[in-house]
């Protein structure tokens, strides 16, 4: 059995190394020190296909495997971590959930828009009381007559969003029903009843910026929501496993950085 990387691997690793050593790198530490948000920086990862790596070109990634994910993602990290943070949860927590279980309009709309780097994606499942234990959350949608959803409750520590256009949110549509009762939802934050809280005071990484979010009457439509109804925790479950790969990966990237 071959273990060698394809010529497309080793393309991409280069592509990544090449924006880490001459775009990134220089700009590592003014970005840490006054937790400026890398946004042009992220538009050029973005239009070399490194924002949607295994995206399927079709809704505008560069439609490769994880090994290429991975290989790209150790580069940008042993750059700067802030900027792999970004990567990662743009290219995992955000494609990879609704490439899944998305419907077709929902892919064109918002997995393009963040795979080609023209925006930025956030994942929204932990509250102030209920991190690990998701299944406590107080987030509620409920559902109206008309097929929409009133969304009412907070998110904290929601990496990107200070910046993010579209976050998928998780909501608790019927809490008799715990884990079986949450829901996934797409979030536009230009739309009325969603608000932003300050920007959290970080010890690192302080380029990728965390904040709490918060909704108010916040009105989802019915082909905003991302599966059927009940299916949040199974789709949040299954996004984050696929997420530690590209967390493994960053800490491979920022270990041969420190030595």
């Amino acid at each position: 059995m071959d273990f060698g990387f394809t010529e497309e691997q080793l393309m991409i690793q280069d592509v990544a190394r090449r924006i880490a050593q001459e775009k990134i790198a220089p700009a590592a530490e003014h970005h840490d020190q006054t937790g400026e948000f890398p946004l042009e920086n992220i538009r050029i990862l973005g239009e070399n296909g490194l924002m949607g790596i295994e995206v399927p070109t079709e809704y505008g990634g560069a439609g490769m495997d994880p090994i290429s994910y991975v290989l790209a993602m150790i580069e940008i990290a042993a750059a700067d971590c802030a900027h792999s943070t970004i990567v990662s949860v743009n290219n995992s927590l955000f494609c990879n959930g609704i490439l899944k279980f998305g419907t077709e309009a929902q892919k064109q709309l918002y997995v393009r828009a963040i795979a080609e780097g023209r925006e930025i994606g956030a994942f929204a499942l932990t509250e102030p009381q209920s991190g690990s234990d998701a299944t406590a959350m107080r987030c509620r949608a409920v559902k109206q007559a008309d097929g929409t959803y009133v969304i009412n409750g907070k998110k904290s520590w929601i990496t990107s969003g200070p910046v993010a256009k579209y976050i998928i949110l998780f909501a608790m549509t019927d809490p008799s029903k715990g884990a079986k009762g949450i829901t996934a939802f797409m979030v536009d934050t230009a739309k009325p009843g969603f608000f932003r809280g300050k920007t959290e005071p970080k010890l690192g990484i302080r380029a990728s910026a965390t904040c709490e979010i918060e909704f108010q009457d916040y009105i989802a439509t019915a082909d905003e929501v991302v599966g059927a109804e009940g299916e949040g925790f199974k789709i949040a479950m299954g996004v984050l496993d696929a997420g530690r790969i590209g967390i493994a990966s960053q800490a491979v990237g920022l270990a041969r950085a420190a030595y």
